[in-house]
């Protein structure tokens, strides 16, 4: 067995005040770091950077510059008013993409020798359900124009998977047909989820799947088809608290063993002073409001908590997933509470 043991560090809906602007757009940051077999966890410094706003172009040009092994997919609210994609016209999608290079996965894979990992990520953009959001920007960007594209697309992203690589899916929002029991219903309209699952409507009377139909296919292709194991596929989009109150279903383990993840833990920064470390989870959330309120940050200026999903695997294995608070302020940073959401038995 190998004795190299990595971190996976998911940091999902991130907050940071820009200029006195409040971001609260939600695309998924991946961040990967080795540690050494039997190294302290809480002893890493795994650094993390703010959510992306309507098109922020400074944040995601910050995001950029972080000096980390990362892979990125952009969410809806980053093609919030571009509608369509120019190659001789400059938009701030254009120069969003062209800020984070190859680090953005969208209908691409990123390899990292080192790790024996491979991201491979499923459409950028996505806004959850059965219709393709920004369809001209995905048609002139990528050439996709429908769901079954969009599916062959990602399945495409997949191919020359160097040997001995763990493949992870990084996605904006996960996939359609996935209920409490984790089985996947290839029917991909008109399928009723609970709204308290992982990709449940919670905004509509009698809830509804608002999963993503061609997320799904292109993971039943790759596994059956193509024979390509997935151990873990990580999304964000769907918050944990739900419009009418309760908490959303974040972790599903499928009977194939693959783990399905939401880390959109909304809010993700709270006040030191009007949270408590030690409480549950369900007293670090707030009911679900506009998207601004949110993702407000509004603190005593003394310490803030901060959430972040943190994966760690061995061997292409998962072993755990945490729900980590981790308390900020001007003197230290510790972790105040953390919470395991799966441990490998």
């Amino acid at each position: 067995m190998k004795t190299n043991r990595f971190g996976l560090v998911q940091f999902l809906w991130f907050e940071m005040n820009y200029k006195s602007t409040t971001v609260f757009s939600f695309p998924s940051l991946f961040i990967c770091r080795r540690r050494r077999a039997g190294e302290n966890r809480r002893k890493e410094k795994d650094e993390g950077a703010g959510d992306f706003g309507n098109e922020n172009v400074e944040l995601v040009r910050s995001i950029s510059n972080l000096k980390l092994p990362k892979a990125v997919i952009l969410g809806n609210h980053d093609s919030w008013t571009t509608q369509t994609f120019s190659e001789k016209k400059t938009n701030r999608v254009r120069l969003q993409l062209e800020c984070l290079g190859e680090e953005h996965v969208g209908y691409s894979r990123l390899d990292f020798p080192t790790l024996k990992l491979c991201v491979l990520g499923g459409r950028p953009f996505s806004i959850g359900g059965d219709k393709l959001f920004r369809p001209r920007l995905l048609s002139s960007r990528y050439g996709v124009n429908n769901m079954e594209e969009s599916a062959k697309k990602i399945c495409k992203a997949a191919r020359g998977i160097p040997e001995g690589h763990c493949v992870i899916i990084l996605a904006h929002n996960g996939p359609t047909g996935l209920d409490s029991d984790a089985t996947f219903r290839l029917l991909f309209i008109g399928l009723g989820s609970n709204a308290d699952d992982i990709c449940g409507i919670d905004w509509i009377y009698g809830g509804g799947d608002h999963g993503d139909p061609d997320l799904a296919r292109a993971i039943s292709d790759l596994q059956r088809d193509e024979q390509i194991p997935i151990p873990l596929v990580v999304f964000g989009h769907m918050h944990n608290t739900l419009r009418y109150g309760g908490l959303r279903k974040m972790i599903v383990v499928a009977s194939d063993n693959t783990i399905y993840l939401n880390g959109a833990i909304v809010p993700r920064v709270k006040d030191s002073l009007l949270a408590d470390p030690g409480s549950s989870t369900e007293g670090l959330t707030d009911p679900r409001g506009s998207a601004e309120g949110h993702n407000q940050l509004q603190t005593s200026g003394v310490s803030t908590l901060r959430a972040f999903t943190v994966v760690e695997m061995l061997d292409g294995e998962v072993e755990k997933i945490a729900e980590t608070w981790v308390l900020v302020s001007d003197s230290n940073v510790e972790i105040g509470q953390e919470t395991f959401l799966f441990q490998k038995q």
